[in-house]
C-alpha cells in the first residue's frame, strides 16, 4: 500500500511587500502554485491514500482565494485518484482558540471520500486498504496531551497521523520549528505499534525514528527560511522542498518527492565587517551577489553582516543596497552591531545587554495570560525589535 504525506501546506500565507498584477500578494499565489503542482505529483504516483498532517491553511480564517483554491484542488485530488481517500488532520494554524468559533475545514468534508479531524482524536478505518489511522488534531494534543490511543481496529496496517514537536529529538536550535505547537513525549508513542506515524509541524523532511518522519513544507512559509535552510543541508537536500511518498508492506519504505518551487531562497555567506572600512563591505556584497547561479533577480536572499558599526553602515551605499532590493523579491540586509562591553559601573567589566535582549528577558519572566503563546510572543517582539534595529541603522 502507497501513501502520499504531506502537511504545512500554509495557503494563504503572505510574505513581503510585492504582489501579482491581479492584486494578490506573491507569496501567497507562489504557495497556491506549488500546492496544485504537488496535487498534480501525487496524482502521478497513485497512492491508496493521500494524508494532509496539519496547517493546510496559515490562518484560522484564511483569505477566500486561498479557501476557494484549496477547495478546487483537493476536488481535483478526489476525481482523479477516486478510489484513495484524503484524511485532513488540523494543526496549530488551523485550530482556533475557542471550539465554538468552528473551523473552515469541515468545509471539505462535503467532497466525497476526504475525512476531517479537527478536535478530538478520532479512528478511521478503511477496509478496502485493511488500515487503521488514528489521527491526532493539534486541538486534541492541548486538550489531552500524552494521550495517543492506539487503534482499536483490528487491522493490519496501522498509521498515526498527528502535528507537533517530539520532544528531545528535533534539538538543533529549532530553527525550522513554527512556534504554537504541542510538545509530544516520544514514549507516549508507542513507536513498535505503528506501521508508519505521519508528522506535521517542522518544516524540514526527515526521519524521527525508521517508522516516524516529518514531511516538511511545501514551500519557505515560516519566519526563519535561512534556518530551514541549515536544517535542510543536513538532511542533504537544501533548497529543497516536497513531501513522501510512502509504502507501506514487509518493509517501510519512504521517499523523498521533490516539487519545483516558484523561485529560490538564499543564505549568502555571512561578511564578517569587523574592521572594515564602508567601501570595502559595498565590495564584499556584490561578490556575495556574484556567488549566486542565475543572479537573485525575483529570488529571496539574505545577506548577514556582523560587527557593524552605526557609522559605517550609515557610509554604505544605500543607493546600490535599493537596487539591489529592487531586483529580489526579497533581500534581507540583516546588519549586526558589534557587542557592547561595559567598561564601568557596577560588576564592570561585561558585556551590557542589548535592548532587545532586556525585552527578551522581560517577557521571559513576565506572567501572561493563559491564552497568549509565550513562544510566539518572544518571536514577534525579536522581528520587531529587527525592524526597529534596521530603521535607526539606515536613517
Amino acid at each position: 500500500m502507497k501513501l502520499a504525506h504531506l502537511a504545512d501546506i500554509h495557503l494563504g500565507c503572505r510574505q513581503y511587500h510585492r504582489h501579482t498584477d491581479d492584486g494578490t500578494n506573491q507569496r501567497e499565489a507562489d504557495v497556491a502554485r506549488v500546492f496544485e503542482r504537488t496535487i498534480g505529483d501525487i496524482v502521478k504516483a497513485q497512492p491508496e491514500l493521500v494524508v494532509i498532517a496539519g496547517d493546510l491553511f496559515h490562518s484560522v480564517r484564511p483569505t477566500n482565494p486561498a479557501i476557494l483554491h484549496a477547495f478546487g484542488q483537493i476536488r481535483r485530488l478526489r476525481a482523479e485518484l477516486p478510489q484513495s481517500p484524503v484524511v485532513i488532520v488540523a494543526g496549530n494554524h488551523d485550530t482556533p482558540r475557542s471550539i465554538e468559533t468552528g473551523t473552515i475545514l469541515k468545509l471539505f468534508e462535503v467532497l466525497d471520500g476526504v475525512s476531517v479531524v479537527a478536535h478530538e482524536t478520532r479512528e478511521l478505518f478503511f477496509d478496502h486498504l485493511d488500515l487503521s489511522v488514528v489521527c491526532v488534531p493539534h486541538a486534541a494534543l492541548i486538550s489531552s496531551p500524552g494521550v495517543v490511543p492506539l487503534p482499536q481496529k483490528a487491522s493490519t496496517r496501522k498509521v498515526l497521523v498527528m502535528h507537533g514537536e517530539i520532544a528531545g529529538v528535533l534539538n538543533r536550535d529549532a530553527s525550522a520549528l513554527e512556534y504554537g505547537g504541542v510538545i509530544i513525549q516520544p514514549d507516549d508513542l508507542q513507536l513498535e505499534q505503528w506501521n508508519y506515524i505521519a508528522l506535521g509541524h517542522y518544516h524540514v523532511a526527515g526521519s524521527v525514528a525508521p517508522n516516524m518522519w516529518y514531511s516538511g513544507s511545501l514551500d519557505y512559509v515560516s519566519t526563519n527560511p535561512w534556518g530551514e535552510l541549515t536544517e535542510e543541508e543536513q538532511e542533504g537536500r537544501r533548497g529543497e522542498k516536497g513531501w513522501l511518498l510512502v509504502e507501506i508492506e514487509d518493509d517501510l519504505v519512504v521517499e523523498f518527492q521533490s516539487v519545483a518551487l516558484e523561485r529560490r531562497t538564499f543564505d549568502l555567506e555571512p561578511i564578517r565587517a569587523a574592521g572594515l572600512g564602508a567601501e570595502e563591505i559595498d565590495r564584499l556584497i556584490d561578490a556575495r551577489l556574484q556567488t549566486v547561479s542565475g543572479g537573485i533577480k525575483n529570488e529571496v536572499v539574505r545577506q548577514l553582516l556582523l560587527d557593524v558599526p552605526r557609522p559605517v553602515f550609515r557610509d554604505l551605499d544605500h543607493k546600490r543596497i535599493r537596487e539591489i532590493k529592487a531586483q529580489a523579491l526579497h533581500y534581507n540586509l540583516d546588519v549586526r552591531r558589534p557587542t557592547s562591553n561595559r567598561q564601568i559601573g557596577v560588576g564592570a567589566p561585561g558585556r551590557r545587554q542589548t535592548l532587545a535582549e532586556l525585552v527578551e528577558d522581560y517577557l521571559t519572566r513576565r506572567p501572561l495570560a493563559a491564552d497568549v503563546d509565550r513562544k510566539m510572543l518572544l518571536a514577534l517582539s525579536q522581528n520587531y525589535m529587527d525592524e526597529v534595529e534596521r530603521d535607526l541603522l539606515e536613517e
